[in-house]
């Protein structure tokens, strides 16, 4: 059985890591080279330490679920256990791609979305990043397992239905409903799914190794498993800590993004490392879909229609004969963005309306020529994908005690058994792993802690429920709580910009 690297080991891969990508990404010098003011600089700075404290608190509040099986089934010593958890983390951040930190922009009001450069768009994110630290603090000192996704899903909704209700705007107008039913959706089933896949695993389990086999007994104290079962549970607890990364840092990723478009729209409205190639992909994608809503125009009158073909002739004024997103005017690059993004989103509703009339052909046609046309807008640089990786893998290592000793000794009525801690983590890992593959957030801590319950179930070995009532308020009040304060300090926040 191949051994895990060496903690030294682990330390000089990222630390090479982070050398190599800093050095191969020059974009990271925008972040200096477009005279900000003294104030506006450390108002950038101040953001970006709050959004990677966002991420650090994740790291230690989430990832506790991934080290309580290795931990308590004596697999892993915690300091052991902690860096490895911590080297997956900050591996999965950089395999995880951006379609999560997409979709969870894409959850915000458009208003706020093409805000940059705002007061508006700097309290969307200051709002957002406090709410969410706040709660994850809370949950996390009296040691229950809350999902940093409920709370940053609640904040963003707090924060649209707080913009809506400014004057000149209705209320609710501007949140995505659509995307934030699909999001809960996702949210409500992953827990259940947990549950029940676990539990059924555990059956399956007990059925091929029987009652009296190793995976079926509670550890001893400070003594390992068995080899086989050893390396089981390290490779489960490494699995899940790597879906992890690469599905809660992305929610961090977007974060990022937000900050960045919000306080320097002119360096980061539009991907600066894209190339000719790029733009020229983009033009022939705006080609594409005018043609697509040519050819239905008997159906296409509306005023959407209108809409998109009105900002694509602005896209493609200020795109056509530029050879970089360099050779764009400061001034134009977020005129850019707010062009395709509206043009999108003004496609979007002429889709779900059946305005177009498309075939099934026809709509997965139009769904790629889409995501070329924002390829220039739905980017992250590589820094951003390390600073966040090293945040939430620092993370990790720090506190983990609290929620550890909840998820091992506290869900169930007996001690976690071998069997148990690998059954809830093969279907946390999986789960989590599609959801990131389908640009969907889930919650880790809702996913396993559901998995362990299940395998206590199926076990035969009960629920504590006072702790199952504790983490279920928990859950419950995580959204409108968070709802409400994210709401509360995005009008504090906008008005004192203001």
């Amino acid at each position: 059985m191949l051994r895990p690297p060496t903690p030294v080991a682990r330390l000089r891969i990222v630390v090479a890591a982070l050398g190599e990508s800093i050095e191969a990404d020059a974009r990271m010098n925008l972040l200096f080279d477009h005279g900000l003011s003294s104030g506006s600089a450390m108002l950038l700075f101040v953001c970006l330490a709050i959004a990677l404290g966002f991420e650090f608190v994740n790291g230690f509040h989430d990832t506790a679920n991934a080290v309580a099986t290795v931990i308590y089934t004596n697999a892993l010593k915690p300091t052991t256990a902690v860096v490895l958890s911590a080297f997956f983390n900050f591996s999965g951040v950089l395999i995880g791609g951006i379609s999560v930190a997409m979709g969870i922009i894409k959850l915000l009001p458009l208003d706020l979305v093409v805000a940059g450069g705002s007061g508006t768009g700097i309290a969307t994110v200051l709002a957002l990043l406090l709410s969410a630290i706040i709660w994850n603090l809370g949950t996390w000192y009296v040691g229950i397992p809350a999902s940093s996704s409920h709370t940053l899903i609640g904040s963003i909704i707090g924060v649209g239905l707080a913009n809506s209700m400014r004057p000149g705007h209705a209320f609710g107008h501007g949140i995505n409903l659509a995307k934030v039913a699909e999001t809960m959706l996702s949210l409500v089933i992953s827990p259940l799914f947990g549950f029940l896949a676990a539990g059924l695993l555990m059956l399956l389990a007990k059925r091929m190794f029987g009652h009296t086999h190793a995976m079926d007994e509670a550890p001893a104290r400070d003594v390992p498993p068995p080899p086989f079962i050893r390396g089981l549970l390290i490779a489960t607890c490494s699995g899940v800590s790597l879906a992890h990364g690469s599905n809660d840092g992305q929610k961090g990723v977007g974060l990022v993004m937000l900050i960045l478009i919000a306080i320097v729209p002119a360096g980061f409205a539009l991907d600066a490392g894209a190339t000719q190639a790029d733009i020229q992909r983009t033009l022939r994608a705006v080609d594409a879909i005018e043609q697509t809503i040519q050819r239905h125009a008997d159906r296409a009158g509306s005023a959407d229609a209108a809409v998109v073909q009105t900002q694509f002739a602005s896209v493609r004024a200020h795109l056509a004969g530029r050879h970089s997103v360099v050779e764009i005017p400061r001034s134009e690059r977020f005129a850019v963005r707010q062009e395709i993004l509206v043009a999108d989103k003004s496609l979007e509703s002429l889709v779900k309306s059946g305005g177009l009339g498309l075939s099934s052909s026809e709509s997965s046609t139009l769904k790629s020529d889409r995501t070329s046309l924002r390829r220039m807008t739905d980017y992250a640089p590589s820094w951003v994908l390390i600073a966040i990786a090293l945040s939430l893998g620092l993370g990790t290592m720090v506190g983990w005690r609290r929620i550890v000793v909840t998820v091992g000794e506290k869900i169930g009525k007996a001690h976690l058994t071998y069997a148990q801690g690998a059954c809830a983590e093969i279907i946390a890992a999986s789960t989590i792993s599609v959801a990131s593959a389908t640009g969907l957030p889930v919650s880790t801590t809702h996913v396993l802690s559901s998995g362990i319950a299940g395998t206590m179930v199926a076990n035969g070995s009960g629920i504590q429920r006072s702790t199952v009532r504790n983490i279920g308020i928990a859950w419950l009040l995580t959204v409108p709580v968070t709802m409400l304060l994210a709401g509360t300090l995005f009008t504090l926040m906008r008005l004192a910009f203001h």
